[in-house]
């Protein structure tokens, strides 16, 4: 919410304050032209051809501070499709949540992009603490100091708290992080509505940060995602420390690691009944499509690849492992969904119609157990032995 290049708070009771002349002068023509171009579908990267698509949850860059409110991750002779990239998650959030509230997830994009670059700088106060003004998150939301506690109450604490403010656990993992992207990002949108946005856009943006030049370029990027000129790019790095990594920082094998990048290629792309790629999974063509890249062969269905094994005991498992869960019938003698395991309790998985592929967590869901499809009898691995019984 607070960019490096200032901050002029707004004092007690002063409310939504209106833009300027100068500003409306600045941006008039932007707004215009967004205004016009939120009327009309536009086809989303990924298969959707919705303003607002529906959606759910490993790389890093630095982000630069400056007199700009813009702290992009870029540098000189990136491409333009890398420079206009939205992480996977970062852009099922924006698309769900927007879609949640009725706020253009464009303009949920562009704050998030000048922020913090969707997550990507690793300036003070986006993934821990606060920056000089006080504000955190990927959306930098205030938390202390000049930027107020816009969140409310601390900047992680149970959901069940009762605040005021805009936090939220829109994840529902129980928790309101200002530093969930999920979180921070329904946070934004909250405060957006509650500033007008759905009747003054520029005033709603002016708002959140006080500066003309933000105004500029939060419309700047809108109107480029807008058009569709974006690119989806790896999911960013709040979900780094979860991939590819198991209790010693390296993937129990070349296979797990093999079908571990492939699912989390696929992030952010739709679940289909039946999918098996390249477009769209469901959650058994996932896991077989991942593992087929690494030249393991396993069977199509959740409750085959459940049989086929071999059975890992709960608390041993590593990633690249499969978990699984009951069936449509609710028992757990047939599995009827699985998920690739990624270290910490996490796991990527196409879960659901309406779902993006996603990363999730499986605790709270009961899983049945585990398996080791790469330690399966018999599979023989280039390079390697075959995997004893």
């Amino acid at each position: 919410m607070i960019p490096v290049g200032g901050y002029r708070p707004r004092g007690p009771g002063r409310g939504l304050r209106a833009v300027p002349p100068g500003v409306a002068a600045a941006v008039a023509g932007g707004v215009v032209l967004l205004l016009g171009l939120l009327a009309i579908p536009m086809m989303v990267v990924g298969g959707s051809s919705a303003m607002f698509a529906a959606g759910s949850d490993c790389s890093g860059g630095q982000g630069t501070p400056g007199t700009s409110p813009m702290q992009t991750g870029t540098t000189t002779g990136v491409s333009s499709q890398a420079k206009n990239s939205i992480p996977a998650d970062y852009l099922s959030w924006f698309q769900h949540v927007g879609q949640q509230y009725d706020v253009p997830w464009p303009v949920l994009a562009g704050i998030g992009k000048v922020e913090s670059d969707d997550g990507m700088s690793t300036l003070p106060g986006v993934h821990s603490g606060a920056n000089a003004f006080g504000a955190a998150g990927p959306m930098q939301i205030g938390i202390q100091g000049a930027a107020g506690n816009t969140w409310g109450g601390a900047p992680v604490h149970p959901a069940s708290e009762a605040v005021d403010g805009v936090a939220t656990d829109e994840n529902g993992d129980g928790i309101a992080s200002v530093y969930e992207p999920a979180d921070a990002i329904a946070g934004a949108a909250k405060y957006l509505l509650n500033h007008g946005v759905l009747d003054n856009e520029d005033a709603a943006i002016f708002a959140y940060n006080h500066l003309e030049s933000y105004v500029e370029a939060v419309l700047s990027w809108a109107n480029l995602y807008v058009k569709g000129g974006y690119s989806i790019g790896p999911v960013s790095v709040d979900d780094a420390p979860q991939c590819v990594t198991g209790v010693d920082g390296q993937a129990p094998s070349q296979a797990a690691a093999i079908a571990i990048a492939y699912a989390e290629a696929q992030l952010g792309k739709p679940y289909q009944w039946g999918g098996t790629g390249p477009d769209s999974f469901d959650c058994s063509g996932l896991v077989m499509m991942a593992y087929r890249q690494a030249g393991v062969d396993i069977p199509r269905t959740a409750d085959e690849q459940w049989f086929w094994g071999p059975e890992i005991q709960p608390g041993h498992e590593e990633p690249g492992d499969l978990v699984f869960f009951a069936g449509a019938d609710g028992t757990q003698t047939h599995p009827g969904h699985v998920a690739i395991v990624i270290g910490n309790d996490k796991m990527i998985e196409a879960y659901a119609t309406g779902f993006p592929i996603r990363i999730a967590t499986w605790v709270g869901r009961d899983p049945i157990g585990f398996t080791r499809p790469w330690a399966h009898a018999g599979v023989v691995i280039p390079g390697q032995q075959a995997a004893a019984s």
